[in-house]
C-alpha cells in the first residue's frame, strides 16, 4: 500500500515536472497554474489612441492563446498617472498586465511628488512596437507642406497651438519636439478625451498635432486632416505618400515612440519570461503583424525584459534632457 502511493506520488512528480519544463503549467507565486481567471490589461490612455490600439490588438491575441478573457481597461487621465499606479501596487501574478510608452517614464518627472518609480516599482516584459509620430495640421490651416507650416507658424508666434491627450503624454513630447527643432512658438492644449481634440482640430479651433500613427492615420486617410510629415528615417506603409520630416528639411525632428508590457515589480521571474515569450509568440503572428503595420506601427519580435530594461534607462535620460531643456516645470 505504502509503495503504491509513493509510485503514485512519484509519477504525479514526474508529470508535473514535464509539464512545468514544457511551459504547460507555469505557477504563480501562489502555486496556481497561470492564468487561473480573467486578465486584466491596462491601458492608462483614452480609446482611439495608440495605446488603445495596440492594447486591444494584444489582448484579443492573448484571449486565444490563453482561452481566457483578457480585459482591455482604460483608465486615462492626468497624461497616465491614473492607470499606471493600478498596474504597479496590483498583485504581482500575472494577472494584471500594463500596456505603457514614454509617458511611464516621463510622468513621474513632471510631479513635485511622483506617485511611483518606474524602475522600483515596475518590472518590464518586454518592448511590442515602435511607432512614429505623424505632423499634421487642421484642415482649416493654408499649409500642404511642411516648410509652409513652420513659415505659417513663424509669421504667428504663440497663435497657433496643438493637441494632446495629456501633459507627459506622446502628442505632448512630440509636440515639443517638432516645435523646438522647428524654432517655434506655439501652445499645447491637453484634452482628456482624444474625440474632443480631434473635434477642435476638424473645426480649426486646434491647428495641428504630433499623434502616434495607429491614432492619426484613419483621420488622414479620411481626409479630415493633413498629413505633412512622419517623424520615423523611412516613409511608413500605411502613408507612403507622405514624406518623413528629413525629407521635409527638419531632420532634427526625426523621432519615434516605443510601446511596452509591463507586470508589478516582484512578480516571480519565471512568470515574467513566460509572459514575454508568450507575447512574443503573438507578436510574431501574421495576423497581428499585418494588424500592426496597417495602423502604422511596427512590431517588436526579439525583445526581452534585459533589452527592452536597457531602452528603458536610455530614454529616461533622455528625456529627462529634454524637460530640462523645454523648460517643462513640474506641477
Amino acid at each position: 500500500m505504502h509503495f503504491q502511493r509513493a509510485l503514485k506520488a512519484a509519477g504525479l512528480a514526474v508529470l508535473l515536472a514535464a509539464a512545468t519544463a514544457a511551459g504547460l503549467a507555469p505557477s504563480t507565486s501562489s502555486g496556481q497554474a497561470f492564468p487561473n481567471k480573467p486578465i486584466r490589461l491596462v491601458v492608462p490612455f483614452p480609446p482611439g489612441t495608440a495605446s488603445d490600439f495596440l492594447g486591444r490588438t494584444i489582448g484579443a491575441a492573448l484571449t486565444d492563446l490563453y482561452k481566457v478573457q483578457v480585459v482591455v481597461d482604460n483608465r486615462p487621465g492626468a497624461g497616465g498617472l491614473v492607470g499606471t499606479p493600478i498596474v504597479l501596487q496590483a498583485t504581482p501574478d500575472g494577472h494584471t498586465i500594463g500596456l505603457f510608452a514614454q509617458p511611464y517614464l516621463t510622468s513621474p518627472m513632471l510631479q513635485k511628488k511622483p506617485p511611483y518609480d518606474p524602475f522600483r516599482d515596475g518590472a518590464p516584459l518586454l518592448q511590442i512596437a515602435s511607432i512614429p509620430n505623424i505632423v499634421g495640421v487642421s484642415n482649416q490651416l493654408p499649409p500642404k507642406t511642411l516648410q509652409e507650416f513652420i513659415a505659417y507658424a513663424r509669421a504667428r508666434p504663440g497663435q497657433l497651438n496643438y493637441a494632446s491627450v495629456g501633459v507627459g503624454s506622446i502628442a505632448h513630447f512630440g509636440g515639443e519636439i517638432v516645435a523646438r527643432a522647428a524654432n517655434l512658438q506655439t501652445v499645447h492644449v491637453p484634452y482628456k478625451i482624444l474625440a474632443d481634440g480631434w473635434s477642435d482640430l476638424f473645426s480649426g479651433r486646434t491647428h495641428f498635432f504630433v499623434f502616434a500613427a495607429p491614432a492619426a492615420v484613419p483621420m488622414v486617410k479620411d481626409g479630415r486632416v493633413r498629413a505633412l510629415a512622419v517623424t520615423p528615417p523611412r516613409r511608413i506603409p500605411a502613408l507612403p505618400e507622405v514624406p518623413t520630416v528629413a525629407e521635409a528639411g527638419l531632420p532634427a525632428a526625426e523621432h519615434v515612440a516605443w510601446f511596452g508590457m509591463f507586470v508589478p515589480a516582484g512578480t516571480p521571474k519565471p512568470l515574467v519570461n513566460r509572459l514575454a515569450r508568450d507575447i512574443n509568440s503573438v507578436l510574431r503572428d501574421p495576423l497581428t503583424k499585418q494588424r500592426f503595420l496597417t495602423q502604422g506601427a511596427d512590431p517588436i519580435e526579439t525583445s526581452s525584459p534585459e533589452a527592452f530594461m536597457k531602452l528603458l534607462r536610455s530614454e529616461n535620460v533622455r528625456y529627462a534632457k529634454l524637460i530640462k531643456e523645454a523648460g517643462i516645470q513640474p506641477q
